[in-house]
């Protein structure tokens, strides 16, 4: 795999460590306005979103420490690097998301049992409104690292905040209703609703997560593109023994090809390290492996 030059690798905030600093530090952030907020006013969607947080903060927290593990080399113990790492971060933070869910409807029947009362609406909603846009922006912004550098653990941990942005807004629909009919039940419906879905985010976090666990193939249009390298070499006559899968954000690709008998070994060489070459440029963090048999010959 070919290693970016210095002057490529991305800055600190455009960086899988540095959005997952940026991440946990703006939910730190959010934590003090919704515990603030319940306390004023009495919400049990504030309350149970501020909760939400605390679980997003030690998901964002999981998903750092992912990341660190993950970049480390290869060594003894672990020949082919340590890239699940963020595959796992990202199936516990999925589980994270989960329980946030679970909490979020159990408190929101608790309300309803206890038929308490909301206070201070207002205050609520302009607590609320801030919370969202806060964790938008950072979502959306951790969301295009995740992308960038092909993070799993990131993406994960920009679900859950986008998770957290749906959970506060289903209580600024709540706290709005509310305000209009003085009717606090509405701020349970509401908690529920977004309790289903935050739900759903938590199978697909921990689903994609865990199919990447279980060494899943590359997507479609990546093999296509490995198939395409292969077949537009002239030297190469056939291939075989696809074999691909991917741990974090590095893939592993493994292939047999074969070659006129007549090629020396120098020159079978040189093939494969042309197609490495050309595959890992289509496909950053890729680890290729080429098996050379001379044409007709199949163990």
């Amino acid at each position: 795999m070919k290693e970016k030059p210095l002057s490529e690798k991305p800055s600190f905030f455009r960086s899988k460590e540095g959005g997952s600093i940026v991440a946990i530090a703006a939910t730190a952030t959010l934590i003090v306005m919704k515990i603030v907020g319940s306390l004023v006013t009495g919400s049990i969607g504030l309350r149970a979103d501020a909760i939400h947080s605390i679980i997003d903060l030690s998901g964002a927290a999981i998903g750092l420490a992912g990341i660190k593990i993950a970049a480390k080399p290869a060594d003894k113990g672990h020949a082919f690097g340590h890239g699940k790492a963020e595959n796992l971060a990202g199936a516990i933070i999925g589980v994270f998301i989960f329980l946030a869910a679970c909490f979020i409807a159990y408190e929101a029947i608790v309300r309803l049992v206890s038929a308490a009362q909301i206070q201070m609406v207002t205050a609520g909603i302009y607590i609320t409104i801030g919370a969202i846009l806060i964790n938008l922006v950072v979502a959306l912004y951790v969301l295009r690292i995740a992308r960038d550098t092909d993070s799993a653990a990131l993406e994960a941990t920009s679900h859950d905040l986008l998770a957290d942005s749906l959970s506060s807004l289903g209580v600024l629909v709540g706290l709005g209703i509310v305000a209009v009919t003085d009717n606090y039940i509405f701020d349970v419906i509401v908690a529920l609703a977004v309790s289903l879905l935050i739900f759903r985010t938590s199978v697909i976090t921990i689903s994609k997560s865990i199919s990447n666990l279980m060494d899943r193939r590359l997507p479609p249009h990546e093999e296509e593109m490995i198939k395409k390298s292969l077949e537009n070499c002239g030297d190469v006559i056939s291939f075989h023994a696809l074999r691909t899968r991917k741990a974090g954000s590095e893939r592993h690709i493994d292939v047999h090809v074969e070659v006129p008998p007549e090629y020396t070994v120098s020159r079978a060489h040189e093939i494969c390290n042309q197609l490495e070459v050309q595959i890992e440029d289509h496909l950053p963090n890729s680890h290729v492996t080429i098996h050379v048999e001379p044409h007709g010959y199949r163990v």
